[in-house]
């Protein structure tokens, strides 16, 4: 009898044993068929280096904050994603320093692209590709031409003022977005073709939201009246997740 009951609890142990083994073989091949997984889809990995020609991912807003103070990983990420871009000489000093001045080469800028920071120079490259150029063809079937800014630069404090917070703008961490101009001619100003629900109303609808996924800060005409006609765009640390 006792013979009987070893034998049984040695097959239990073994049962046992088994069962430990599965799991782990088990947890083992979700990991290599998880990282397998991530190999096909770099936008979820978090340490897959950041490639703009890939879509948007669960790991990708937290690079491209990863971004914002490493200029040289940042520029790498340009030249990775073969995006032309030209690096300028540092300017000024104080609250309106800029160390990182990075103007895209190709970019539908008008007037002409400005130098902003790198991060702003890879939100715009996103922002571009994932939402503006899909919005224009989905809607006007119709290619973007060129985007109207009101310009990047400004040494000054938030709006204007004589005191307090210096405005992203200080440093060229930031850009205002008035207006899109269409192949087929189509111009969409914030300005006039906000308020509605007309196809006009609902691309900028989507570049807004778009933009939100992008940079850090997005203020658009809900929020303010001083953005009325402009979307404010920004990748600032200060305010990251702002989207109105």
């Amino acid at each position: 009898m006792a013979g009987k009951s070893t034998s049984i609890s040695t097959r239990i142990g073994r049962f046992a044993g088994d069962r430990r083994v599965i799991g782990l073989l088990l947890v083992l091949a979700a990991l290599i068929g998880g990282r397998a997984w991530l190999a096909e889809h770099p936008e979820h990995d978090p340490w897959a280096p950041l490639d703009l020609r890939d879509p948007p991912g669960w790991a990708t807003m937290a690079k491209l904050q990863a971004l914002r103070d490493d200029v040289t990983a940042c520029r790498a990420v340009l030249e990775r994603s073969d995006v032309a871009f030209t690096a300028l000489d540092a300017q000024g000093e104080g609250n309106c320093a800029r160390p990182d001045r990075t103007r895209l080469d190709a970019y539908p800028l008008s007037p002409a692209s400005p130098p902003t920071t790198c991060p702003v120079g890879i939100a715009l490259e996103i922002w571009r590709t994932d939402t503006l150029e899909p919005a224009a063809r989905d809607i006007f079937a119709s290619d973007l031409q060129r985007i109207e800014h009101l310009g990047a630069y400004s040494c000054r404090r938030l709006y204007g003022r004589d005191s307090g917070a210096w405005s992203e703008h200080a440093t060229g961490n930031a850009i205002d977005i008035a207006a899109f101009v269409l192949e087929d001619g189509t111009r969409i100003s914030l300005l006039g073709d906000w308020e509605g629900e007309n196809d006009k109303a609902r691309f900028l609808r989507r570049a807004r939201d778009g933009a939100c996924k992008a940079f850090a800060t997005t203020l658009s005409p809900d929020y303010n009246a001083a953005h009325a006609d402009h979307f404010h765009l920004d990748m600032s640390p200060r305010w990251s997740g702002v989207c109105r």
